[in-house]
């Protein structure tokens, strides 16, 4: 993996990373915003203390460890990747109530387009701010985006010690059964 210097990670701030989409996926996964080692490294869940890539695997969705920079073999699975909020910023917290709110409008156009069966939020104090649910729970919801259901999953950056990759790859695996039913 490429070494960037704290003036290389500061240089990707705001920057925007493209979305790995498709018509019809079976979960479309979706992040906070983009942190600086992806937008610099230009791929999803890149910063390597989040455990987005090996949860995945671990609960049965990839049939081995991706790098980030295979991304887009996702696609093959029926999977894909785009964020609440697209500009990055070194820290989910320098984000606006607001830009929460237009990511969750812009986000719910994006998936009445593309038609996923399954919405997937990774955090859900992401998903509370952007859909207004402040009762919302990992786990399914009750809110549909035209025929695509929603779940929030656990965040999977480092940071989050109340979840283990054993933890989130459970609760991951309810996804997977879900969607393949």
């Amino acid at each position: 993996m490429t070494r960037f210097t704290p003036a290389d990670l500061e240089a990707a701030r705001d920057r925007l990373v493209p979305d790995v989409v498709a018509d019809g996926l079976d979960v479309l996964f979706c992040g906070i915003n983009p942190g600086l080692m992806t937008a610099a490294t230009g791929h999803h869940f890149a910063r390597p203390g989040n455990r987005f890539w090996p949860v995945l695997h671990l609960s049965g969705f990839t049939p081995r460890l991706f790098r980030p920079s295979e991304q887009a073999e996702l696609l093959s699975y029926g999977l894909g990747i785009t964020n609440v909020v697209a500009r990055a910023t070194a820290r989910a917290d320098e984000l606006t109530a607001e830009e929460y709110r237009e990511g969750g409008r812009i986000l719910h156009a994006k998936v009445e387009r593309l038609r996923p069966k399954y919405l997937a939020v990774v955090g859900v104090t992401a998903y509370r701010a952007a859909f207004d649910d402040r009762t919302a729970r990992v786990g399914p919801q009750e809110r549909t985006i035209g025929s695509s259901r929603v779940w929030v999953l656990p965040n999977p950056s480092g940071l989050n010690a109340h979840w283990t990759a054993a933890t989130m790859a459970e609760e991951f695996a309810r996804l997977r059964h879900a969607a393949r039913a």
